[in-house]
């Protein structure tokens, strides 16, 4: 058993995939990124990871943030209160063509990128965020360390984007 599965073999992970656009990798690839990214070894959870095209990402991201555009990843955070006993963590929604289309014009294989986007999402499912300098070098700092868990280059490396 490897470390990362010793640390996150409390996380189940339910693939939905309603789209091939974009190429999204198998199942247990997405799985092994979203374990991987799990902080709470002794809690379990239980997450919803959603493969999707740009017509419901659009509708999504305008729904719920307000901006008329596909976005690569979304997170929907599921805090219950605290009468309700539930191992339900959240549920990430990625944009798979946009995701290949970023992995491509930022010089990415597919595989990183997807992983970095996944992993991303799960920190956000978590309560990490980056919206002042400070979180948002936490935020990276933990992805680097799971993406280099996982034996993938660091994300802030090439292009210093989030």
């Amino acid at each position: 058993m490897t470390a990362i599965q010793a640390m996150t073999v409390a996380l189940m992970v339910e693939v939905q995939i309603l789209t091939r656009k974009g190429r999204p990798p198998a199942r247990e690839r997405l799985v092994e990124w979203a374990r991987a990214a799990w902080r709470h070894p002794s809690r379990d959870g239980e997450v919803v990871l959603r493969i999707t095209d740009e017509a419901e990402s659009r509708r999504l991201n305008h729904d719920y943030r307000g901006k008329d555009h596909p976005t690569n990843v979304l997170s929907f955070p599921f805090d219950p209160p605290p009468e309700v006993d539930q191992d339900h963590v959240g549920d990430l929604v990625v944009c798979a063509p946009l995701v290949a289309q970023e992995a491509r014009e930022q010089g990415k294989s597919a595989d990183a990128h997807w992983a970095h986007m996944i992993v991303h999402g799960m920190l956000h499912l978590q309560g990490h965020d980056h919206a002042t300098d400070q979180q948002a070098m936490a935020m990276e700092a933990l992805e680097t360390d799971i993406l280099g868990m996982l034996g993938l280059p660091p994300r802030y490396a090439d292009d210093g984007k989030n």
